[in-house]
């Protein structure tokens, strides 16, 4: 993902404004791998921002997204999730006890969708998730 400076400049070049809780954004999802929540990145920013709203989490978190800066998923854990990593081509594995995402390296070319299935439907994107439990729900529940 971009640096805080690198966001900060392309929202500039895109005509939106460049606020002091936007770059706060921009720093908390540079380098984070764990897909955090929207609600998540809330939290986290009101501790050096306590007047942030989370329509404003929101706003530019889509705005990154319609950029192609991050990806938001929905992957059934109850809250969508921002994916920094839009460079490497990559699926999902996901925890379904506590909602822990990580990244899937897979290259999986040979995944189509037989024209007898698509009905109409022309595929533009294949995304696959894994679902089950990380090492420390496994362990809990043994």
């Amino acid at each position: 993902m971009k640096t805080v400076d690198e966001l900060s400049e392309l929202f500039r070049r895109q005509g939106l404004r460049v606020t002091p809780q936007r770059q706060e954004i921009f720093g908390l999802l540079h380098g984070d791998d764990r897909h955090p929540t929207v609600e998540s990145l809330y939290e986290a920013a009101r501790v050096r921002m306590p007047a942030i709203s989370l329509k404003t989490v929101y706003q530019t978190v889509n705005d990154l997204a319609a950029m192609g800066e991050v990806v938001l998923l929905d992957l059934g854990t109850g809250s969508y999730r921002v994916d920094p990593n839009v460079e490497d081509e990559h699926h999902h594995l996901i925890c379904t006890h506590c909602g822990k995402v990580r990244d899937v390296p897979l290259e999986l070319p040979d995944v189509r969708l037989p024209a007898r299935h698509r009905r109409g439907f022309t595929v533009s994107a294949v995304e696959i998730n894994f679902r089950g439990l990380c090492d420390a729900c496994a362990a809990r529940s043994s």
